[in-house]
């Protein structure tokens, strides 16, 4: 059996059964960890979503910001952004069934060796406090009253960790940082608005994984999100989003070997701009 880490899909079915080609995938005995992501923006969301439930067996997956968002979305608490793809998944017969499954992913995923986060984590959250906080936040969005965290998810504040944070707000963070983080400062406030190059970086801030005494370091911590970044394999940290959206790779990491596969983007998942 192999594991393998595949970085941010975003609804690239093409560029996805490519990879799933070239590392020669086999659903009888291999395991695929998605980081988030999976669908929107590019044209082939339904497909993934439907690849992916059809082979849930086969994944530990943990959810993104486009995969929060496709859920605010589908229950109707804001409209869709301009450059979303979410049209053909949200009049699905089966939409209901897929964002269901959807919704009861992790956010964060520990086995083998590594943890699984879609953005990243604060600097003093250990491996063990991430997951405990991440559960609250999938309790949160399994239960009955998921509605009532989903109408609330959005917002940029509070934008640093305070153990003493209770209810959305202390949700809010959680979510924030395990789905968009990119970048912090000392303090570790969050900084939501910068998307670009490590040398772009505003002052004062740092990438979270460059954080001094972050209390992960020595954790195999596997990531997406950041295509700006892209391939990235240093001191115990592996960014898998290679902007297969964007024209670049979509990339697979063998979790055994650390081996890296990588396809070209297909034209085929790019959306047609009339």
């Amino acid at each position: 059996m192999t594991t393998y880490a595949i970085g941010d899909i975003q609804g690239c079915y093409h560029a996805f059964q490519a990879l799933l080609n070239r590392i020669e995938f086999n659903p009888d005995s291999d395991m695929l960890w998605l980081v988030g992501d999976l669908i929107n923006r590019g044209s082939g969301s339904l497909e993934v979503l439907r690849w992916c439930y059809v082979h849930q067996n086969n994944l530990k997956v943990v959810l993104g910001n486009h995969d929060l968002h496709a859920l605010v979305v589908a229950n109707g608490f804001v409209r869709a952004h301009k450059g979303d793809t979410l049209d053909a998944l949200l009049a699905a017969d089966d939409k209901a069934e897929l964002l269901n499954w959807l919704r009861h992913q992790h956010l964060v995923y520990q086995a083998d060796g590594y943890l699984m986060v879609h953005a990243g984590l604060l600097p003093q959250w250990t491996a063990e406090q991430a997951i405990a906080y991440a559960a609250e936040v999938e309790v949160a969005l399994q239960g009955d009253d998921y509605l009532n965290f989903l109408a609330n998810m959005y917002g940029n504040l509070p934008n640093a960790w305070d153990e003493t944070l209770t209810g959305i707000n202390r949700l809010r963070v959680i979510t924030n940082a395990m789905t968009r983080l990119r970048v912090c400062n000392r303090n570790g406030e969050m900084d939501f608005a910068f998307k670009g190059e490590l040398a772009d970086i505003p002052n004062g801030f740092i990438p979270w994984f460059d954080m001094p005494n972050r209390a992960t370091k020595d954790t195999q911590v596997i990531f997406g999100h950041w295509s700006a970044l892209g391939l990235h394999q240093r001191d115990n940290v592996y960014a898998l989003d290679t902007g297969c959206l964007w024209g670049g790779k979509l990339t697979a990491m063998n979790l055994q070997t650390k081996a890296i596969t990588q396809v070209q983007s297909n034209p085929l998942d790019k959306v047609l701009k009339i």
